[in-house]
C-alpha cells in the first residue's frame, strides 16, 4: 500500500529535526571526550613529576570512571556495551525501541568510561543516542510503529556519521549493517538525518576531516598483489579479534565475584596502569592513529607492543560492560597492523616498501574493520571520509574484499551478530 504524501513528508521532516538533535548532542559528546583526553594527558604528566606514589592517581581515576559508568548501567541496563546490537534488534522487531532514559545514561556513562581511558569507541554510544532521539521524535510525530523502527535506525546511522565525521559512511552503516537493504525510504531518511547531523556537529567542532593526512600518491598497481596478501592475513587477524572479544566477555561474566561494579573498577585500574606506562596504548585510539598517519617514525618493538596491548585491552575494556563501542579502537588496530606489516617486509626486503607505510596503514584501517564487522563498504568509506584521502582506494577495495572473504571462511560470525546473540530479554519498559 502506497504511503500518503503527507506522511512521507512528515517522516523526512522528522529525520531532519532528529538529525539536528543528534548532531548537537553528538558534537557535545565528542567535545567532552576530547576534553577528557586532554585532562587525562595532563594528569599523567603530573603523576610522572609528582613525588611518592603519584602514579596511583591516574590508576584510581580510571578505576573510578569505570566503576561509575558501571553504576549507571545498573540503573539503565540498555546503556551497556555498544548499543548497536540493540539498534539492529529494534529494526528487526525483536525488542521495543529505546526510551529517553537511555540518552543521558549513554552520554554520561560514555564520558566516564571512554574518558577514563578504556579502549572503547565513541560511535556505539552516539549511534544508540541517535536511535533514542529518532524513536522518540517519531513517537512525538505520531508515526506508526514501523516508522518508529525506521527512524531509530536512520538517526542511529546519523549518530555514526557524527561520531566519525563521515555522513556517507553513517548512511551506509544504517543500510549495510542494520537494515541490510537499500530501500529508497530508508536511504532518504538516513541521508536527511546524516546530512543535518554532521552539519550541526561541524558547526560546533569545525569543518575538517578527523585525521590530517598529507597528499599520498597512488601506489603503483604492481603492488596490488601485496595489498591482497595483506588483506588475506588481515581476515585471519579480524576473526581472531572477534573470538578474543567473545572470550573476554565469557570469562569475565563467569567470574562469580567480585560484583559487576567492582569488576569494572578492576578493569579500569588495569587500563590505568597502561596509561601510566604508555598513554597511547589505551583510549579510543585517535591520537595514535593520527601519529601513524602523520608519518612519525615508530620503532618496531613499540609497534608490536602497542598492537598486542590494544588487541587485548580492547576486548578487556568491552568486558567491563560499560557504555562504549568497538569501531574506533578497530581503526587504530588496523593502522598499527599495516605499519607492522610494512616494518616486517622492510626488515626482510628493504628499500622500496617503506614508501607504503602510510598507504598500508590506511588500508589496514578499512580491511580490519571489514574483517570484524563484515560491513566492507562502510569500513572503506569511513576511512576515506575521516582522512579525506582517495588515492589508496583501489588497494583498499582489494584488501578489504580479501579480508572479509577470509574472515567469513573461518566460520567466525561478524562481531555484532555474536553480540546480538548474547542479548538477554529486554528490560521492562
Amino acid at each position: 500500500m502506497k504511503r500518503p504524501h503527507t506522511r512521507t513528508a512528515l517522516l523526512y521532516l522528522t529525520a531532519v529535526v532528529a538529525g539536528a538533535l543528534i548532531g548537537f548532542i553528538g558534537g557535545a559528546f565528542r567535545w567532552c571526550l576530547m576534553t577528557a583526553d586532554r585532562l587525562r594527558g595532563e594528569l599523567v604528566e603530573w603523576s610522572h613529576a609528582a613525588p611518592g606514589p603519584g602514579w596511583l592517581v591516574p590508576v584510581a581515576v580510571a578505576a573510578a570512571g569505570a566503576a561509575l559508568a558501571a553504576l549507571i548501567v545498573r540503573w539503565v541496563p540498555l546503556a551497556s556495551g555498544s548499543g548497536i546490537p540493540h539498534v539492529e534488534a529494534v529494526y528487526r522487531g525483536d525488542v521495543g525501541a529505546p526510551t529517553l532514559l537511555v540518552l543521558p545514561a549513554r552520554f554520561i556513562g560514555g564520558v566516564l568510561s571512554i574518558g577514563s581511558g578504556l579502549v572503547l569507541g565513541r560511535e556505539g554510544p552516539t549511534v544508540h543516542m541517535g536511535a533514542v532521539i529518532g524513536a522518540e521524535s517519531a513517537r512525538q510525530a505520531r508515526l506508526p510503529d514501523a516508522d518508529i523502527r525506521l527512524m531509530q535506525t536512520a538517526v542511529g546511522g546519523a549518530g555514526l556519521a557524527v561520531a566519525f565525521n563521515a555522513p556517507i559512511a553513517g548512511t551506509l552503516f544504517a543500510l549495510e549493517e542494520v537494515t541490510k537493504s537499500f530501500r529508497l525510504e530508508a536511504v532518504l531518511a538516513t541521508l536527511f538525518a546524516a546530512a543535518t547531523a554532521v552539519s550541526c556537529m561541524r558547526w560546533m567542532l569545525g569543518n575538517n576531516p578527523d585525521f590530517d593526512v598529507a597528499a599520498i600518491p597512488a601506489p603503483d598497481l604492481a603492488w596490488l598483489p601485496l595489498f591482497i596478501v595483506f588483506g588475506l592475513l588481515t581476515g585471519l587477524l579480524g576473526a581472531a579479534y572477534n573470538r578474543n572479544v567473545i572470550w573476554f566477555l565469557d570469562r569475565i561474566a563467569r567470574l562469580p565475584r567480585p560484583p559487576v561494579v567492582a569488576k569494572a573498577a578492576i578493569i579500569g585500574a588495569v587500563i590505568g596502569l597502561a596509561i601510566i606506562i604508555y598513554p597511547l596504548s589505551v583510549g579510543g585510539g585517535d591520537p595514535l592513529t593520527q601519529m601513524i598517519l602523520s608519518g612519525q617514525q615508530v620503532a618496531m618493538p613499540v609497534i608490536i607492543g602497542l598492537l598486542l596491548v590494544r588487541f587485548l585491552a580492547g576486548p578487556l575494556s568491552y568486558a567491563a560492560a560499560v557504555p562504549g563501542g568497538l569501531f574506533a579502537p578497530l581503526l587504530a588496530l588496523g593502522a598499527l597492523w599495516g605499519l607492522l606489516f610494512i616494518g616486517g617486509l622492510d626488515a626482510v626486503w628493504g628499500g622500496e616498501v617503506t614508501a607504503l607505510a602510510i598507504p598500508m596503514a590506511l588500508v589496514g584501517m578499512a580491511a580490519f574493520f571489514g574483517a570484524t564487522v563484515r560491513a566492507p563498504l562502510t569500513g572503506i568509506v569511513v576511512v576515506i571520509e575521516m582522512t579525506a584521502t582517495t588515492s589508496v582506494a583501489v588497494p583498499m577495495l582489494a584488501a578489504t574484499a580479501a579480508a572479509v572473504l577470509v574472515s567469513s571462511l573461518t566460520g567466525t560470525p561478524p562481531i555484532y551478530d555474536s553480540l546480538g546473540e548474547r542479548m538477554g530479554p529486554p528490560p521492562p519498559r
